[in-house]
């Protein structure tokens, strides 16, 4: 079985008021897509309620960093009262969208992802002697690398919505 670590802390986004829901959206994907991660939406829910629509997005985007470990960042998309509106910028009427944003970034560091150690006893057993003692730093390094990847994506997602990267 994969061994997943999911106590590194998750990054949220939240913005309330006038976003380009399709830049948003396509600033996330085209992240990961330049970072080599696979990319697989799991979930796109649409609603339409009296104030607008409700989306929810969760997907899952792996990358391969060895035949032991990978990186997976999972983001879950949820926007309440999402209408279009059209805002003037520079003298041109520009469609843009109006709601409230959500998304949360999480990231595990997946060991023995193609699950080489379970396969035998032997190795089973002396699979946390390995983790614990002989990869302690490696996790550690791939832990702060992969944190350091879900900030920048973060990052640039707050950028986008001109908020300030202390949030």
């Amino acid at each position: 079985m994969v061994e997943l670590d999911k106590f590194l802390p998750e990054q949220k986004v939240r913005h309330v008021g006038i976003f380009d829901f399709k830049e948003v959206y396509r600033i996330c994907y085209e992240w990961f897509i330049n970072e080599g991660y696979d990319v697989a939406e799991k979930v796109y829910l649409e609603r339409i309620q009296q104030k607008g629509k409700e989306i929810e997005i969760n997907w899952v985007a792996v990358r391969k960093v060895s035949d032991y470990f990978r990186f997976r960042i999972e983001s879950k998309w949820h926007i309440l009262g999402l209408t279009d509106i059209e805002v003037e910028e520079n003298g041109k009427k520009i469609k843009m969208n109006q709601g409230d944003l959500e998304i949360r970034f999480n990231v595990i560091l997946e060991k023995d992802y193609k699950h080489q150690w379970e396969n035998n006893n032997f190795f089973k057993g002396l699979r946390k002697i390995y983790d614990r003692y002989i990869l302690k730093a490696r996790i550690l390094e791939y832990e702060k690398k992969l944190f350091l990847e879900m900030t920048s994506l973060a990052n640039q997602v707050k950028a986008k919505l001109g908020l300030s990267m202390a949030k």
